[in-house]
Protein backbone atom coordinates (compact mmCIF):
# COMPACT_ATOMS: atom_id res chain seq x y z
CA UNK A 1 0.00 0.00 0.00
CA UNK A 2 2.80 2.42 0.91
CA UNK A 3 4.61 1.63 -2.35
CA UNK A 4 1.50 2.53 -4.36
CA UNK A 5 0.91 5.70 -2.32
CA UNK A 6 4.52 6.78 -2.88
CA UNK A 7 4.07 6.30 -6.65
CA UNK A 8 1.01 8.56 -6.58
CA UNK A 9 2.96 11.11 -4.56
CA UNK A 10 5.67 10.97 -7.23
CA UNK A 11 3.08 11.51 -9.97
CA UNK A 12 1.93 14.64 -8.15
CA UNK A 13 5.54 15.83 -7.88
CA UNK A 14 5.97 15.27 -11.61
CA UNK A 15 2.85 17.35 -12.22
CA UNK A 16 4.32 20.05 -9.99
CA UNK A 17 7.25 20.32 -12.39
CA UNK A 18 4.83 21.13 -15.23
CA UNK A 19 1.77 23.00 -14.01
CA UNK A 20 2.00 26.80 -13.60
CA UNK A 21 1.97 28.02 -10.03
CA UNK A 22 2.49 24.58 -8.47
CA UNK A 23 5.59 24.03 -6.34
CA UNK A 24 6.98 20.49 -6.12
CA UNK A 25 8.53 21.46 -2.79
CA UNK A 26 5.12 22.40 -1.40
CA UNK A 27 3.71 19.07 -2.59
CA UNK A 28 6.53 17.27 -0.76
CA UNK A 29 5.57 19.20 2.36
CA UNK A 30 1.87 18.38 1.86
CA UNK A 31 2.65 14.66 1.60
CA UNK A 32 4.90 14.78 4.66
CA UNK A 33 8.02 13.57 2.83
CA UNK A 34 10.02 16.78 2.38
CA UNK A 35 12.62 16.39 5.13
CA UNK A 36 12.95 12.63 4.60
CA UNK A 37 13.33 13.13 0.85
CA UNK A 38 16.14 15.66 1.32
CA UNK A 39 17.93 13.42 3.80
CA UNK A 40 17.53 10.27 1.64
CA UNK A 41 18.93 11.94 -1.48
CA UNK A 42 21.92 13.54 0.25
CA UNK A 43 22.75 10.45 2.32
CA UNK A 44 21.71 7.73 -0.09
CA UNK A 45 24.95 5.74 0.30
CA UNK A 46 24.90 5.81 4.12
CA UNK A 47 21.87 3.54 4.22
CA UNK A 48 21.53 2.66 0.56
CA UNK A 49 18.91 -0.09 0.85
CA UNK A 50 16.35 1.87 2.89
CA UNK A 51 16.98 5.13 1.05
CA UNK A 52 16.66 3.39 -2.32
CA UNK A 53 13.43 1.64 -1.29
CA UNK A 54 12.01 5.02 -0.24
CA UNK A 55 13.14 6.94 -3.32
CA UNK A 56 12.46 4.31 -6.00
CA UNK A 57 8.62 4.46 -6.07
CA UNK A 58 8.69 8.25 -5.84
CA UNK A 59 11.11 8.40 -8.79
CA UNK A 60 8.85 6.06 -10.81
CA UNK A 61 5.88 8.30 -10.03
CA UNK A 62 7.76 11.44 -11.06
CA UNK A 63 8.64 9.87 -14.42
CA UNK A 64 5.00 8.87 -14.94
CA UNK A 65 3.76 12.32 -13.92
CA UNK A 66 6.14 14.16 -16.24
CA UNK A 67 6.28 11.89 -19.28
CA UNK A 68 2.81 10.34 -19.40
CA UNK A 69 0.29 12.24 -17.30
CA UNK A 70 1.86 15.64 -17.77
CA UNK A 71 -0.18 16.39 -20.90
CA UNK A 72 -3.35 15.01 -19.30
CA UNK A 73 -2.93 17.18 -16.22
CA UNK A 74 -2.08 20.18 -18.39
CA UNK A 75 -5.27 19.55 -20.38
CA UNK A 76 -7.32 19.29 -17.19
CA UNK A 77 -5.70 22.46 -15.92
CA UNK A 78 -6.53 24.23 -19.17
CA UNK A 79 -10.17 23.12 -19.26
CA UNK A 80 -10.97 22.95 -15.53
CA UNK A 81 -8.49 25.50 -14.21
CA UNK A 82 -10.59 26.75 -11.29
CA UNK A 83 -11.51 23.25 -10.15
CA UNK A 84 -7.91 22.02 -10.16
CA UNK A 85 -6.73 25.16 -8.37
CA UNK A 86 -9.26 24.70 -5.58
CA UNK A 87 -8.29 21.05 -5.14
CA UNK A 88 -4.62 21.99 -4.80
CA UNK A 89 -5.51 24.81 -2.40
CA UNK A 90 -7.36 22.29 -0.25
CA UNK A 91 -4.30 20.01 -0.29
CA UNK A 92 -2.11 22.87 0.89
CA UNK A 93 -4.47 24.04 3.65
CA UNK A 94 -4.85 20.47 4.90
CA UNK A 95 -1.11 20.23 5.42
CA UNK A 96 -0.83 23.28 7.70
CA UNK A 97 -1.74 21.63 11.07
CA UNK A 98 0.93 18.96 10.65
CA UNK A 99 3.45 21.60 9.53
CA UNK A 100 2.94 23.60 12.72
CA UNK A 101 3.29 20.41 14.79
CA UNK A 102 6.50 19.47 12.99
CA UNK A 103 7.88 22.99 13.37
CA UNK A 104 7.60 22.75 17.17
CA UNK A 105 9.02 19.24 17.59
CA UNK A 106 12.60 20.35 18.33
CA UNK A 107 11.83 23.67 20.00
CA UNK A 108 9.00 25.42 21.79
CA UNK A 109 7.05 28.07 19.94
CA UNK A 110 8.54 31.54 20.25
CA UNK A 111 6.74 34.64 19.10
CA UNK A 112 9.61 35.84 16.92
CA UNK A 113 9.34 32.69 14.78
CA UNK A 114 6.25 34.26 13.21
CA UNK A 115 8.64 36.80 11.67
CA UNK A 116 10.06 34.05 9.44
CA UNK A 117 6.56 33.02 8.38
CA UNK A 118 5.52 36.58 7.56
CA UNK A 119 8.74 37.27 5.65
CA UNK A 120 8.47 34.20 3.41
CA UNK A 121 4.72 34.74 3.03
CA UNK A 122 5.39 38.23 1.64
CA UNK A 123 8.16 36.81 -0.57
CA UNK A 124 5.70 34.23 -1.95
CA UNK A 125 3.24 37.04 -2.77
CA UNK A 126 6.05 38.91 -4.53
CA UNK A 127 6.85 35.83 -6.64
CA UNK A 128 3.15 35.58 -7.52
CA UNK A 129 3.24 39.22 -8.59
CA UNK A 130 6.24 38.47 -10.81
CA UNK A 131 4.52 35.49 -12.41
CA UNK A 132 1.41 37.56 -13.14
CA UNK A 133 3.04 40.77 -14.32
CA UNK A 134 6.52 40.22 -15.73
CA UNK A 135 6.77 39.29 -19.37
CA UNK A 136 9.13 36.49 -20.32
CA UNK A 137 12.59 37.43 -21.43
CA UNK A 138 13.09 36.17 -24.93
CA UNK A 139 15.71 33.49 -25.30
CA UNK A 140 16.97 34.22 -28.78
CA UNK A 141 19.97 31.90 -28.61
CA UNK A 142 19.00 28.51 -27.22
CA UNK A 143 22.29 26.75 -26.58
CA UNK A 144 23.30 23.71 -24.52
CA UNK A 145 24.81 26.01 -21.90
CA UNK A 146 21.68 28.19 -21.72
CA UNK A 147 19.41 25.15 -21.31
CA UNK A 148 21.74 23.77 -18.63
CA UNK A 149 21.54 27.12 -16.83
CA UNK A 150 17.73 27.10 -17.12
CA UNK A 151 17.58 23.62 -15.60
CA UNK A 152 19.97 24.68 -12.83
CA UNK A 153 17.75 27.63 -11.88
CA UNK A 154 14.62 25.50 -12.28
CA UNK A 155 15.92 23.28 -9.45
CA UNK A 156 15.31 26.17 -7.04
CA UNK A 157 11.59 25.78 -7.62
CA UNK A 158 11.83 22.01 -7.24
CA UNK A 159 13.78 22.13 -3.96
CA UNK A 160 12.40 25.16 -2.12
CA UNK A 161 8.72 24.87 -1.04
CA UNK A 162 6.49 27.65 -2.33
CA UNK A 163 8.78 28.64 -5.19
CA UNK A 164 7.27 27.62 -8.53
CA UNK A 165 9.81 26.39 -11.09
CA UNK A 166 7.49 27.61 -13.85
CA UNK A 167 8.03 31.27 -12.93
CA UNK A 168 11.77 30.76 -13.39
CA UNK A 169 11.33 29.14 -16.80
CA UNK A 170 8.80 31.81 -17.83
CA UNK A 171 11.21 34.61 -16.95
CA UNK A 172 13.92 32.87 -18.98
CA UNK A 173 11.50 32.50 -21.90
CA UNK A 174 11.81 28.72 -22.14
CA UNK A 175 8.62 27.47 -20.43
CA UNK A 176 6.84 26.81 -23.74
CA UNK A 177 9.97 25.12 -25.07
CA UNK A 178 10.12 22.99 -21.91
CA UNK A 179 6.50 21.85 -22.25
CA UNK A 180 7.04 20.98 -25.90
CA UNK A 181 10.19 19.04 -25.05
CA UNK A 182 8.42 17.07 -22.30
CA UNK A 183 5.39 16.22 -24.45
CA UNK A 184 7.53 15.05 -27.39
CA UNK A 185 10.38 13.60 -25.25
CA UNK A 186 12.88 15.78 -27.09
CA UNK A 187 16.18 14.59 -25.58
CA UNK A 188 18.17 17.31 -27.34
CA UNK A 189 16.41 19.84 -25.10
CA UNK A 190 15.72 17.65 -22.06
CA UNK A 191 19.27 16.33 -21.53
CA UNK A 192 20.98 19.70 -20.87
CA UNK A 193 18.02 20.89 -18.77
CA UNK A 194 18.03 17.59 -16.89
CA UNK A 195 21.75 17.84 -16.16
CA UNK A 196 21.32 21.37 -14.86
CA UNK A 197 18.33 20.27 -12.78
CA UNK A 198 20.25 17.39 -11.16
CA UNK A 199 23.34 19.45 -10.34
CA UNK A 200 21.23 22.39 -9.14
CA UNK A 201 19.13 20.10 -6.96
CA UNK A 202 22.26 18.71 -5.28
CA UNK A 203 23.57 22.22 -4.63
CA UNK A 204 20.30 23.60 -3.25
CA UNK A 205 19.45 20.41 -1.33
CA UNK A 206 22.73 20.80 0.55
CA UNK A 207 21.79 24.39 1.33
CA UNK A 208 18.30 23.49 2.61
CA UNK A 209 19.74 20.51 4.50
CA UNK A 210 22.18 22.82 6.30
CA UNK A 211 19.34 25.05 7.44
CA UNK A 212 17.14 22.08 8.41
CA UNK A 213 19.92 20.69 10.63
CA UNK A 214 21.08 23.95 12.19
CA UNK A 215 17.94 26.11 12.12
CA UNK A 216 15.19 23.50 11.94
CA UNK A 217 12.38 25.45 13.62
CA UNK A 218 13.14 28.70 11.80
CA UNK A 219 13.30 26.84 8.49
CA UNK A 220 9.97 25.10 9.10
CA UNK A 221 8.25 28.40 9.95
CA UNK A 222 9.75 29.88 6.76
CA UNK A 223 8.37 26.93 4.78
CA UNK A 224 4.95 27.52 6.37
CA UNK A 225 5.01 31.12 5.12
CA UNK A 226 5.83 29.99 1.58
CA UNK A 227 3.13 27.32 1.80
CA UNK A 228 0.40 29.74 2.91
CA UNK A 229 1.47 32.27 0.30
CA UNK A 230 1.31 29.70 -2.49
CA UNK A 231 -2.45 29.27 -1.94
CA UNK A 232 -3.05 32.83 -3.16
CA UNK A 233 -1.96 31.97 -6.70
CA UNK A 234 -4.39 29.06 -6.70
CA UNK A 235 -7.59 30.71 -5.49
CA UNK A 236 -9.46 32.64 -8.22
CA UNK A 237 -11.96 35.34 -7.28
CA UNK A 238 -15.01 33.44 -8.54
CA UNK A 239 -16.10 31.59 -5.40
CA UNK A 240 -18.93 29.10 -5.80
CA UNK A 241 -20.43 26.18 -3.91
CA UNK A 242 -18.86 23.75 -6.39
CA UNK A 243 -15.40 25.26 -6.00
CA UNK A 244 -15.66 25.17 -2.22
CA UNK A 245 -16.63 21.49 -2.41
CA UNK A 246 -13.53 20.76 -4.47
CA UNK A 247 -11.45 22.69 -1.94
CA UNK A 248 -12.90 20.46 0.79
CA UNK A 249 -12.09 17.42 -1.37
CA UNK A 250 -8.45 18.50 -1.51
CA UNK A 251 -8.51 19.09 2.24
CA UNK A 252 -9.84 15.56 2.88
CA UNK A 253 -7.26 14.00 0.55
CA UNK A 254 -4.48 15.90 2.33
CA UNK A 255 -5.66 14.67 5.73
CA UNK A 256 -5.93 11.14 4.27
CA UNK A 257 -2.27 11.19 3.25
CA UNK A 258 -1.34 12.64 6.64
CA UNK A 259 -3.06 9.68 8.32
CA UNK A 260 -0.85 7.23 6.46
CA UNK A 261 2.24 9.34 7.14
CA UNK A 262 1.48 9.17 10.86
CA UNK A 263 1.19 5.37 10.62
CA UNK A 264 4.54 5.17 8.84
CA UNK A 265 6.23 7.29 11.52
CA UNK A 266 5.01 4.96 14.26
CA UNK A 267 6.79 1.96 12.74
Amino acid sequence: MNFVLDIFKGIALGAGCILPGISSGVLCVIFGIYEKLVDSILNIFKDFKNNFLFLFPIFIGICIGVLIFGNILKCLFSNYENTIKYVFAGLILGSLPSLFKEANIKDKFRLHYIFYTITTFLLALFLIYLENNIASFGASNISFLFLFFAGFLMSIGVVFPGVSSTIILMCLGVYGLYLEAVSSVNLILLVPMGLGLVIGSIVFLNIINFFMKNFSTQTMYSIIGFTIGSTFILLPNNFSITNILFLLLGLIVSLFFERFNLKDNRH
